[in-house]
């Protein structure tokens, strides 16, 4: 077998580029030469794993900020199309030049893995002669099964949920073929041949970061063999004291923390937290966006505030986790064993609220802008009831047995290779 160059270029924020990374590793580990392409925030964490690194100019946090108020506001999938549009202008300024630093890092590529906000990926692979395959950190694709994660919390037919799923693709595509476009005229005086979505007709099957336990992949033009899991080397990692003295001292918390979504009502969210929390009779850990108001909130020792810890080893040790539903933070709490209360801000979060219920291995989201004391306190309560919790545990064993990453880069090298029956139809 030889060894390759592979290009993965993915955009976004950092929980659009630990999955990658995480794959990158194991196609390292089958001996290919790996870079990731991402924006320059993430440098430093690319390089703590080992593999080359390709940046996207520019600093993404400003505009994941601004992305997030607008996700916020996106209720429904009128909204999530609108939002598409908004995003245009946060991203105008830099939108051609990002191509010119995806097309850049594929010069020495063998083969591209491209995120569904890289498109370009694709036609940079036509133009090489080179293989170019779709990877989604979430799940994409035109299955009849379930609808989109936008149109999610709504119940479809068959023939409507395989439109929706299209829909969702058209979104994507809209953002991101004008600049695709406008860069390809600048450099060869036309647009890439061949030039429409990428996301429905491949020469390949795309591959995806989800588990079949959660969400089964059934379309023949799309393969899953669970997360991707970027776990983080806790080998000559220590706790704070005062976290583990917390943990020690009494019954397990709860952990609340909503990621780095926007809250321009912080303070009083947190207040509200702390009270749910104390009817419960639960102790809690909240992180994050909390740790500003720390100081603007009275507390007692049942409460304890905590920066960004790692979610595999936290996790597990925790009654239940109350968050916004990311992509990313669903799976590290359906991994860990321990139910789930989802608060969904915006956009794709409905989807894994929704799922999470759905599972059985959580209660009910509740909508931020629809959350209550009262409802926090009764969502607390029902996420840490007996059977809720059992099947918690039961959908943690299974992911825990899955090693998405690897089998993903197995099955990859099979494709890339010709080795195999996965190999291009």
């Amino acid at each position: 077998m030889r060894s390759m160059n592979i290009t993965i270029l993915t955009t976004g924020s950092r929980g659009d580029t630990q999955p990658f990374i995480a794959l990158g590793k194991e196609l390292k580990t089958l001996g290919h030469e790996v870079t990731i392409t991402a924006f320059e925030n993430y440098r430093e964490l690319v390089d703590q794993h080992g593999l080359g690194f390709s940046p996207i100019q520019g600093d993404i946090s400003a505009i994941t900020k601004e992305m997030a108020k607008l996700s916020i506001k996106s209720k429904n999938p009128v909204q999530f199309f609108t939002s598409f549009r908004k995003m245009k202008p946060l991203l105008a300024e830099k939108q051609v030049t990002m191509q010119a630093d995806l097309f850049a890092a594929c010069e020495r590529a063998d083969a591209i893995l491209y995120h569904p906000g890289a498109a370009i990926g694709h036609f940079i692979g036509k133009e090489k002669g080179i293989p170019a395959i779709l990877a989604s950190p979430f799940p994409m694709g035109e299955t009849e099964e379930y609808p989109s994660l936008i149109f999610y919390k709504m119940q479809f037919g068959k023939t409507l949920n395989r439109l929706t799923n299209k829909w969702f693709e058209k979104g994507f595509w809209m953002t991101v073929k004008t600049p695709i476009r406008t860069y390809w005229k600048q450099r060869f005086g036309q647009e890439p041949a061949g030039f429409k979505s990428p996301y429905s007709k491949r020469d390949y099957p795309m591959v995806t970061s989800v588990s079949q336990h959660v969400f089964p992949q059934a379309d023949d033009e799309s393969a899953s063999f669970g997360y991707w899991f970027l776990d983080e080397d806790l080998t000559n990692w220590q706790p704070p004291q005062p976290l583990q003295a917390f943990l020690e001292n009494g019954k397990q918390p709860v952990y609340i923390g909503f990621g780095s979504t926007y809250d321009d009502q912080a303070i009083e969210t947190t207040e509200m937290m702390i009270e749910a929390l104390r009817r419960t009779g639960q102790r809690g850990i909240l992180a994050t966006g909390w740790n500003e108001e720390r100081e603007s909130v009275s507390h007692s020792d049942d409460i304890f505030f905590t920066d960004s810890i790692p979610h595999t080893w936290l996790f597990p040790k925790l009654a239940g986790v109350v968050h916004h539903g990311g992509a990313g933070t669903t799976a590290a709490t359906f991994r860990s064993g321990v139910p789930g209360l989802v608060i969904p801000h915006g956009n794709d979060q409905f989807a894994w609220g929704k799922r999470t219920e759905e599972l059985g291995v959580g209660p009910s989201p509740i909508p931020k802008e629809k959350l209550t004391t009262d409802k926090l306190e009764h969502g607390i309560r029902q996420m840490l009831t007996p059977a809720i919790q059992q099947k918690a545990d039961q959908l943690g064993s299974r992911l825990q047995q899955e090693n998405g990453a690897r089998d993903t880069a197995l099955y990859l090298q099979e494709i890339l290779t010709g080795s195999g029956p996965s190999s291009q139809r």
